[in-house]
């Protein structure tokens, strides 16, 4: 095994120092990005809430499912982290996500996770997830508006497909 020096060692210290102020900075820029979402315009379109869920998921290391609570003219109330999973899969429960949206008094949603395989395609159980909480949020009358997948180079929207 060979030794450290001090100067390798000083190196990796500001490599370190580095990250941290990078993730500094892309913490600050999520939280502005949040900010200027919740309570501004109307997510009225898939391009509308890319950005947002882009910067929040594309590059987790495992998959997270994100749900925007809507105010009944499509703006954003909160953004939650509701479910986090592991490296290909995470289990969803369409019962926390309306708990969630009532305590929010929201009148519709958008869900999203990432995948961390880097492929935007939906599975088959994101679909079947997605008609899930479609039904089950019917029932309260809250609309599930669209649901996207999300990768480091790609948005798919399942609303685009008509799958929601």
């Amino acid at each position: 095994m060979q030794d450290m020096t001090n100067e390798d060692f000083r190196a990796g210290s500001r490599v370190s120092e580095a990250s941290r102020k990078e993730d500094a900075l892309i913490a600050r820029a999520a939280a502005i990005l949040q900010k200027r979402m919740v309570g501004g315009e109307a997510l009225s379109s898939p391009e509308s809430a890319t950005e947002f869920l882009r910067m929040r998921l594309a590059n987790l290391d495992r998959e997270v499912f994100l749900v925007v609570f809507l105010d009944s003219r499509h703006r954003a109330i909160a953004a939650e982290a509701v479910f986090m999973g592991t490296i290909d899969g995470s289990e969803v429960h369409p019962r926390v996500v309306a708990r969630l949206a009532l305590q929010h008094n929201a009148a519709a949603v958008i869900c999203a996770h990432n995948h961390p395989s880097g492929n935007p395609e939906p599975s088959a159980a994101d679909r079947a997830v997605t008609a899930r909480l479609k039904q089950a949020l019917a029932l309260l009358d809250i609309r599930l508006l669209d649901h996207f997948v999300v990768t480091a180079t790609a948005c798919t929207s399942l609303a685009s497909r008509g799958w929601v």
